[in-house]
């Protein structure tokens, strides 16, 4: 209950798993003591991570390259899947090399265990097709319980409970009790003890510093990003919560347990299931003891391919192209800082990887900023950036110099003396090059400092270029040339400037009223570009349209989307409903929607609207009046569309993508006729 966090979940994580068996393979002297020498490890690191909460330093977690730290996930995502592969196919390595452990898993891959493979493919298939299958029953249990409850079957079916072989084409293979999970009668023989007598040697220290940079950085990291998602917008107390988090991780590692970190698929249910205080979290623990305590002998019967197969599916998602994908999106130089910093710690370790990475994306940016070592360090810390109050109570920021990762604590130290509700204008125009964790700081800032009621307007980048279209990637000044348009934003100009629309291409970073839809309840805004706005003139009613740009999941596993969509601010109100293609429920809006209130709403009068749409929404009266003949047969003739009420306006969106020049005109003759029809309703 001493943490920092009000609704997130702490507990052990599979990302601490390669921390763990790396300290394992560091510190193996063949004494059967190597775990224990790893539980000494975790002891201290809490211990360390306790004193820089009290001493308030959890900000430090900030001044870390984001590629960097993506990199050395990816690095663990390999790692987790090299050594959990073969179990899952029933094979061994004895390399300690992660690079031969994966080669080895394709030479062996004749040698697999069948009977194991069935297992797994059987919990691989259901991780990739859980979210897709439209049934209800299966969105009961979450997919990693499916791959265990479905695994026990397969073990009666085989009897793995005793040592024997089975034929599979003509050969055979052994099966047995040492592929099912091991977990004692007595519960209190599973605890072990640290062993401290590898403290003197440098693979204890670089084991300890290991587990304190990665359980400290997810740890935060998911902390804001629990905080983007609660209800009441509460704020963690950083330097609280990692003093809570390293208390946990001691008493966890004096009794044979992993690291202690928050969990943002548990914080994320966490929410969605109505939690509001950190009590919850105390709850989840005191059952997961009871289940562990209850559930011991049906969990012995669990082959250990079964988790196998999660992790595998864990480490693959961690490192999988589409990660390599969305980085190189941010920008190529990023792609280099986080394959550099994959490469560095599959070869050496984690820390090397963290301080190699780190230094690579130092270099880099003293290369693009073109600065000489002197000059690029003062640029950095003397640059002469500051803080002013004005008259009216507002605040200005003036960056200056170089502002990337390095610079993170000096505007922190800046933006700790505004209070919140404040406005705030942070201007960049005289800086060389802005990094992506920099804007990554003062993006989250603005949306932390919107959400107690103050504006932060962000200028200054009209003369910043980038490789990437990525709002956030990083940029170099141009010496005050201003960037120029592409050809899609030129298209739309044109066309503002042929039908008298307001057109602007800057990113918009105030996007609060979108969150009062519940489709962005739930899934964390980044920020809004391109936006075309007018007015339809015969209903009086004022739209929008603009790319947005929003997250799905937490942390380091978010993924991004774009998308462009129109918002129609009503001059009346209406019910609160969403309107959705059936059958693309769980694609788009997801089973949440349940906790929420909101009912799927059948019109058997329009058998045809029925079978095309899904209306939900939580008073059906005032929806069913709201859905006139006249109202259903326009929907029934036009494209289909998703389209969400909050009571006072209207999104409208077609498919998680931009939107061609074509499909904005087409977007706003929709909202014309609709609003038009709209307006003749009482």
């Amino acid at each position: 209950l001493y943490r920092g966090g009000h609704i997130s979940v702490n507990g052990p994580a599979k990302g601490v798993i390669a921390v763990i068996l790396l300290g394992i393979a560091l510190m193996d002297d063949g004494s059967g003591q190597a775990f224990n020498y790893v539980l000494a490890a975790v002891v201290v690191s809490g211990a360390i991570q306790v004193l820089l909460g009290l001493l308030k330093l959890g900000r430090l977690a900030d001044i870390f390259h984001s590629s960097v730290i993506h990199g050395i996930l990816a690095a663990i995502g390999i790692i987790i899947f090299a050594k959990q592969i073969h179990v899952a196919l029933g094979t061994h390595s004895d390399s300690p090399s992660i690079i031969q452990n994966l080669i080895d898993a394709v030479l062996l891959l004749p040698k697999a265990n069948p009977f194991v493979v069935i297992i797994s493919l059987v919990g691989l298939l259901l991780l990739l097709f859980h979210s897709k299958i439209s049934n209800r029953f299966f969105h009961v249990l979450p997919a990693p319980m499916w791959v265990i409850a479905l695994s026990i079957p397969f073990v009666y079916v085989f009897n793995f409970f005793d040592l024997h072989s089975l034929s599979f084409f003509g050969k055979a293979y052994e099966v047995g009790p040492d592929l099912l999970l091991d977990i004692p009668n007595n519960i209190m023989d599973s605890i072990m003890h640290p062993n401290f007598s590898k403290i003197n040697t440098i693979e204890f220290w670089t084991t300890v510093v290991s587990i304190l940079i990665i359980t400290s950085i997810e740890s935060l990291a998911i902390a804001k990003a629990v905080d983007k998602i609660d209800p009441y917008k509460r704020k963690t107390d950083l330097n609280k919560d990692l003093t809570g988090i390293g208390l946990s991780t001691v008493v966890a590692g004096l009794i044979g347990g992993l690291p202690i970190i928050a969990v943002i698929i548990r914080s994320t249910v966490n929410i969605h299931n109505g939690a509001k205080t950190k009590w919850s979290n105390m709850y989840q623990g005191l059952l997961l003891l009871i289940f562990i305590v209850v559930l011991s002998p049906i969990m012995r019967q669990v082959p250990l391919c079964a988790f196998a197969i999660l992790l595998v599916y864990t480490g693959f998602k961690l490192a999988s192209p589409a990660v390599f994908k969305q980085i190189y999106n941010q920008g190529i130089e990023q792609l280099i800082f986080f394959v550099g910093t994959m490469i560095l710690t599959l070869y050496t370790n984690l820390l090397i990887g963290l301080l190699g990475g780190l230094l690579l994306a130092m270099v880099s940016h003293m290369l693009l900023a073109k600065a000489s070592m002197p000059q690029f360090f003062k640029m950095v810390y003397r640059s002469g950036s500051n803080l002013v109050l004005n008259t009216d109570g507002s605040y200005d920021i003036k960056v200056k110099g170089i502002a990337n990762f390095l610079g993170i604590l000096n505007i922190d130290k800046m933006v700790a003396q505004i209070p919140s509700g404040a406005d705030v204008n942070i201007d960049l125009s005289e800086t060389r090059l802005v990094g992506i964790t920099y804007m990554d700081y003062i993006v989250d800032y603005l949306k932390t400092q919107n959400n107690t009621g103050g504006k932060v307007i962000i200028k200054g980048l009209d003369s910043h270029v980038s490789s990437s279209t990525y709002n956030r990637a990083l940029k170099i000044a141009l010496n005050n040339q201003v960037a120029k348009l592409s050809p899609r934003q030129i298209r739309l100009q044109n066309l503002a400037n042929e039908k008298d629309y307001q057109y602007t291409s800057q990113v918009d970073w105030n996007t609060t009223y979108l969150k009062k839809f519940h489709f962005f309840e739930i899934r964390p805004i980044e920020r809004k570009s391109n936006c075309l706005k007018g007015i339809f003139k015969d209903s009086d009613i004022s739209w929008e349209i603009a790319d947005v740009t929003f997250s799905e999941g937490g942390a380091f596993t978010a993924e991004t989307f774009n998308m462009t969509l129109m918002v129609l601010k009503l001059n009346k109100k209406i019910p609160v409903f969403t309107m959705e293609k059936e059958g693309v429920l769980e694609k788009i809006f997801d089973r949440v929607m349940a906790y929420t209130g909101y009912k799927d709403i059948d019109f058997e009068m329009y058998p045809d609207f029925s079978r095309k749409f899904l209306i939900m929404g939580n008073k059906e009266s005032e929806i069913r009046s709201f859905f006139t003949d006249e109202v259903i047969r326009f929907f029934e003739n036009h494209q289909i569309y998703h389209l969400e009420s909050n009571g006072e306006a209207l999104i409208i969106f077609d498919k998680i993508k931009l939107a061609r020049t074509d499909e904005t005109i087409a977007f706003i003759d929709y909202g014309k006729e609709l609003t038009t029809l709209l307006d003749l309703i009482d």
